[in-house]
């Protein structure tokens, strides 16, 4: 049973900084790409960015592109999400997901496991 757990989402002034964390297990973490998404109320969700299977490889939204910054730590099991410049249109619920493969995708249809989701808001 492939679970994923995001934490680290809060409360945050406008310019200010979090770091989300996704643990993941039942799956072999090293071999799949993992993705960041968010859904805003009222919003479809959206990508952020994703990171390959050995972390050589992310691909950022323009949106979020200099500001955020994905890692992961395969002996960990785990991707993070360091969130900068934060900002009230970052406000929104989290998501990690695992992708089916071993790159990096932007589609959330590439992504066949998801985690619950971590609230994230920006106050201005």
């Amino acid at each position: 049973q492939v679970q994923l757990v995001e934490s680290g989402g809060g409360l945050v002034q406008a310019g200010g900084s979090l770091r989300l964390s996704c643990a993941a297990s039942g799956r072999t973490f090293s071999n799949y790409g993992m993705g960041w998404f968010r859904q805003a109320p009222g919003k479809e969700r959206e990508f952020v960015v994703a990171i390959s299977w050995s972390g050589g490889s992310t691909y950022y939204a323009d949106s979020v592109k200099g500001r955020f910054a994905i890692s992961r730590d395969n002996a960990k099991n785990t991707v993070y999400l360091q969130m900068n410049s934060l900002k009230p249109e970052d406000t929104a619920v989290y998501y990690c997901a695992s992708s089916l493969g071993s790159s990096w995708y932007r589609r959330s249809q590439d992504y066949v496991y998801w985690g619950q989701g971590t609230q994230v808001t920006v106050s201005s």
